[in-house]
């Protein structure tokens, strides 16, 4: 497996074979947060990019017909 350095498209690495560790499991704490304003503090290159892009495709219903391709063994 290639290791996606400095690669934030969440959608490119789930389909080109790249090394994924795999944040979905945060969503769900997102979503049950009872704050309003979320801030995520981790330094340079932590993949803070790539979390909000894998966000956006997780929620983004123009997505929809993908979800299964890219979320699957998430």
């Amino acid at each position: 497996m290639k290791l996606p350095y400095g690669e934030a498209s969440f959608e490119k690495i789930r389909t080109k074979g790249y090394y994924y560790v795999d944040k979905t499991r945060y969503i769900e704490l997102l979503e049950t947060e009872p704050k309003s304003y979320i801030m995520i503090l981790r330094s340079r290159r932590f993949g803070k990019t790539l979390f909000c892009n894998m966000l956006g495709w997780y929620y983004d219903r123009r997505h929809e017909d993908r979800f299964d391709e890219l979320f699957k063994g998430t």
